[in-house]
């Protein structure tokens, strides 16, 4: 007979079985004093700590495991500085719309007011990039507080949440059982009627456009996207690069939505990714799509008379709602848009006769090596001019990418996570040679926790986007303090437990790669290169051609 009676629990016992019971099997984490009790009672419990080198690291890889597991990810720190070096991460995980909980260790309430080792208050810190920050107040609220994060994270317009927790709750005895009951994320139910209304809406349109971000993306959607676009008859575009409409992997897409008479944007904030929908014409209508309050004040703000309707729904299960409806029919002209959209750039020839590389060849070269042998493909890429690149040429199954906040440094972190979650994977990280340097230790972690992945580092030796940037805006005589100097990273790597290459021409370059993803583990190659301005997302002859309907 099962002993449900009351038993006394520390509250990081009380923590840990919550999580258990939620489904939590791996939490990103780096130590410290106030979080031990933690470590403690994960042993026994099933979760698995992937202990890292920088807190910034743990909420990175959190965010790459949600976004491929569909998870709420978990990022545990410890108090003060381990605190306030995780926060940066939470305002791409905010962006990018994904599902996250950090968790971090807080100094003792019993000495709250007495100036505390490493007191902060984590949640001012915290709040402006989460959904959901708060302190725990005692142990016995504990397991509802962290139930109640875990479905917040996932509802609505997903994003992170936070919950600091003070040392002494989490040494703390009371009585308490575990529970068996799961969390589950809530979502709105979408009305019949307003699906059947938008439906005809989109049908009675001649240029009609779905615009959504990343959580419809084949990484985070599957095929809803797909699904949604052909039982409608309606492009539709998921945006998650911060250069918006001039995405270089979908070039021409701001002068496809020149055209575009009916734009619904679903779920996808009206924002700089759309120009403030300055990019459409005065008599293209909005329908915008928004799950959290306060959001329509934004669209009505940016798009004043062009919009028509604000539906306050679940944007995700409005959009299965709409992808179950029967398959409408479309004439040879709505045909013909919706075969404009979802163009990529066309890669450059696979040049390897001696001589320097360019960013294109490389991604174009690491695209082919990457698909050569089948099986299930992920691109990780960093930001930056050569993040861009990447994104642009290099076709892979599924992607993590730097996401609308803009930020870099966080495609090792990414990358683990892949691993991890995605075991038998071929996994490419693209990344430039700044920005590897924000979590380069992080491939001792990488190694460390068993994963395999491999490292394409574009070496031109600058941060290129600012050196362009300075070039554009200021005159060749203005351009300095973006140089950096020939660093041997793949040094690094093999130092740190990996395996590193160093390929300086084009004549080296296929079968640096080859060896590379054959050789298993973690695998860094240094490629020395000329860098370029990314694709800038326009077609020309379109750009010259195409005007806004009226």
């Amino acid at each position: 007979m099962n002993d449900r009676r009351p038993f006394l629990l520390r509250g990081a016992d009380l923590l840990v079985s919550t999580l258990v019971d939620c489904g939590v099997t791996r939490i990103f984490s780096l130590s410290g004093n106030q979080i031990m009790p933690l470590y403690d009672a994960c042993l026994g419990s099933g979760i698995e700590i992937v202990h890292v080198r920088h807190e910034a690291a743990a909420v990175f890889m959190a965010e790459g495991w949600a976004q491929l597991t569909g998870e709420v990810g978990v990022a545990l720190v410890t108090a003060g500085p381990g605190a306030a070096n995780a926060v940066g991460p939470l305002m791409s995980a905010r962006q990018s719309e994904t599902p996250l909980l950090l968790l971090s260790g807080d100094s003792p309430r019993a000495q709250d007011g007495m100036g505390a080792f490493q007191t902060l208050d984590q949640v001012a810190a915290t709040a402006p990039f989460t959904k959901h920050s708060a302190r725990v107040g005692s142990v016995p609220t504990l397991a509802h507080e962290l139930r109640a994060a875990l479905t917040l994270a996932q509802a609505g317009r997903p994003g992170p949440v936070h919950l600091a927790l003070p040392q002494d709750l989490l040494t703390q005895r009371a009585e308490g059982a575990p529970s068996s009951s799961r969390t589950a994320a809530a979502t709105a139910p979408a009305s019949e009627r307003e699906a059947g209304k938008l439906a005809a809406e989109i049908a009675a349109a001649r240029r009609p456009l779905i615009v959504t971000s990343g959580l419809f993306s084949p990484t985070r959607g599957g095929d809803l996207a797909r699904r949604l676009g052909q039982r409608l008859a309606v492009p539709v575009v998921a945006l998650e690069s911060p250069r918006g409409l001039r995405d270089p992997a979908q070039p021409g897409l701001r002068q496809r939505m020149a055209e575009a008479d009916l734009v619904i944007s679903l779920g996808k904030s009206v924002d700089y990714m759309l120009d403030f929908g300055r990019a459409t014409s005065a008599d293209c209508g909005w329908i915008v799509v928004e799950p959290e309050d306060g959001a329509g004040e934004e669209a009505l703000r940016n798009l004043g008379p062009k919009l028509r309707r604000l539906i306050a729904a679940d944007p995700r299960a409005l959009a299965h709602r709409l992808a179950d409806l029967p398959e409408a029919g479309c004439d040879a002209a709505r045909r013909d848009w919706c075969a404009r959209f979802g163009r990529r750039p066309a890669p450059p020839a696979l040049d390897e006769t001696p001589g320097p590389i360019d960013s294109g060849l490389l991604c174009a070269t690491l695209s082919d090596v990457l698909g050569a042998e089948g099986g299930e493909t992920i691109l990780v890429s960093d930001g930056g001019e050569f993040g861009q690149w990447a994104q642009a040429l290099v076709r892979a199954e599924r992607r993590l990418i730097n996401g609308p906040a803009g930020g870099i440094g966080g495609a090792l972190g990414h990358a683990v996570a892949a691993s991890l979650a995605c075991p038998g994977a071929r996994i490419a990280v693209a990344s430039g040679d700044g920005s590897i340097g924000f979590h380069l230790a992080e491939l001792e972690t990488a190694v460390r926790a068993g994963a395999a992945f491999v490292v394409v580092i574009g070496n031109d030796r600058r941060w290129n986007a600012e050196h362009l940037l300075q070039l554009r805006e200021f005159g060749p005589d203005r351009v300095h303090g973006c140089e950096l100097s020939g660093a041997r990273y793949d040094l690094v790597a093999a130092a740190l437990g990996g395996t590193g290459a160093h390929v300086t021409c084009r004549a080296e370059l296929r079968g640096a790669l080859r060896r590379a993803f054959a050789a298993g583990g973690v695998v860094l190659v240094n490629v020395e290169i000329e860098g370029r301005a990314a694709p800038s997302g326009e077609e020309p002859e379109a750009a010259e051609t195409a005007q806004p309907d009226g």
